[in-house]
């Protein structure tokens, strides 16, 4: 329940009651139109039905009012003016309303957040995690290929909150489920929910789970929820925000809508910053850990790619052993260097060995030191200057090019982290 309409909707109302008690007509009449809107908005989220009744029997009485002066004041508005009447269902409209020109407004926003293009990572790419792989499978892949599964009491999963360190693949594995299922995948942050003009983020909110619904089988991938769907009861928390969470526990919990085939999926490095009663929707909260030795081989190979190495199975077991901590993001990173390595021994080579045909002019040209046979006392711009900087080739990665990045290279994640993320699974989750 969002108190803050209520008591915005309540100060309205004072303000109105006064402007028309004073005479200010005018005044009074956007007020009890601005004030109904924020008491009807929050009738939408109040369970309390003795407390619905009463700002029920209130409303009636505020409407009949503002129908009394709007009726009044009317036939006063000059024929340049806008009538009263008009200009306060347009704030109502600008606060709460939403006619056909809004809605698609706001879908024209919501479609770039439509991933047209399947981001082309597949299950076997995801290192690791087969709990959460094959959690996800059951909740995309199976109900649309199977649905005869589902009947009955077996309904599949319809919300999964992916939790854990920064660049250990959540978003990665959302970008494997976008590729895997055969469903229109929403790609949603915080930024495409929320807007400087008031009650249009909750709008968007509404519209993106509407397109869903319309689009399904569908997923809503929300990565970072924590900046969406904070702790409610901040200090710092402004009323806007309160709005669009409460529209969101809304929309998830799907009331008068068949949800069946739409499926949240929502991502986290903050699972303790997200509001109690947006982590209950989660069904599935599922722990995304470090990669594990096996998973951190498999990365290192991924990510060294097809580029020119001399890397054996036994110095990939060696990095794997040696990066125990690591995320798969520092282990990107790790290897980002590392490829950069061929290219400075290449740049501040002094000799370089061609394997040229003819009179040695053409081919490649690979450094080397200055005791290999046929090497070159020569620079790389000076290849350049001569017009073969096309012929230029660095040489592969070695083993010796990997120790040396890794001696400079650190982990990002701390065990303080990690201790957090190991309680929150005990109280809350489950493993990946």
């Amino acid at each position: 329940m969002d108190g803050g309409m209520k008591e915005q909707g309540i100060l309205l109302v004072r303000k109105a009651v006064e402007e028309d008690d004073a005479g200010n007509h005018a005044r009074a009449l956007p007020l009890y139109v601005h004030a109904l809107d924020y008491l009807a908005a929050h009738l939408k989220y109040e369970r309390n039905p003795r407390v619905r009744d009463a700002i029920t029997a209130k409303l009636a009485g505020y409407i009949a009012r503002a129908e009394e002066i709007r009726d009044a004041l009317l036939p006063a508005a000059g024929d340049d003016a806008t009538p009263p009447a008009a200009a306060a269902e347009e704030g109502k409209a600008k606060c709460g309303g939403e006619d056909e020109s809004d809605r698609a407004k706001l879908r024209a926003g919501l479609h770039s957040a439509i991933v047209s293009e399947k981001p082309n990572v597949r299950w076997s790419d995801v290192s690791g995690l087969d709990g959460a792989k094959q959690a996800l499978q059951e909740a995309v892949v199976l109900p649309v290929q199977f649905p005869q599964f589902f009947t009955g009491k077996r309904k599949p999963w319809k919300a999964f909150l992916l939790y854990g360190p920064p660049g250990t693949g959540k978003s990665y594995l959302a970008k494997a489920v976008a590729t895997e299922a055969d469903s229109t995948f929403f790609s949603i942050s915080s930024s495409d929910l929320l807007s400087k003009w008031m009650g249009e983020s909750e709008k968007l909110v509404t519209n993106l789970f509407q397109m869903a619904r319309e689009n399904a089988p569908s997923i809503i991938f929300i990565d970072e929820i924590d900046s969406l769907c904070g702790q409610r009861g901040e200090g710092n928390e402004s009323e806007a925000s309160r709005r669009v969470k409460t529209e969101f526990l809304v929309q998830m919990q799907g009331v008068g809508h068949n949800d069946d085939k739409v499926l949240v999926l929502a991502a986290t490095n903050t699972p303790y910053a997200l509001d109690q009663a947006v982590r209950r929707r989660f069904d599935k909260r599922i722990y995304i850990p470090l990669p594990d030795l096996k998973a951190r081989q498999h990365m290192f190979k991924v990510h060294l790619g097809d580029t020119p190495h001399s890397l054996t199975k036994g110095d990939f077991e060696s990095l794997a052993r040696r990066t125990d901590g690591f995320s798969g993001s520092d282990i990107a990173v790790c290897v980002k260097d590392v490829l950069f390595e061929p290219v400075r021994k290449t740049q501040d080579a002094m000799f370089f060995f061609g394997t040229a045909e003819g009179d040695g002019d053409g081919g490649a040209w690979t450094p080397c030191g200055p005791t290999r046979p046929g090497a070159v006392q020569i620079t790389m711009q000076e290849l350049a200057a001569k017009g073969l900087a096309a012929q230029i080739t660095p040489p592969p990665i070695t083993r010796t090019d990997l120790d040396k990045v890794l001696a400079r290279q650190k982990a990002t994640v701390s065990e303080k982290d990690l201790e957090v993320y190991t309680r929150f699974t005990r109280e809350f989750g489950e493993g990946g």
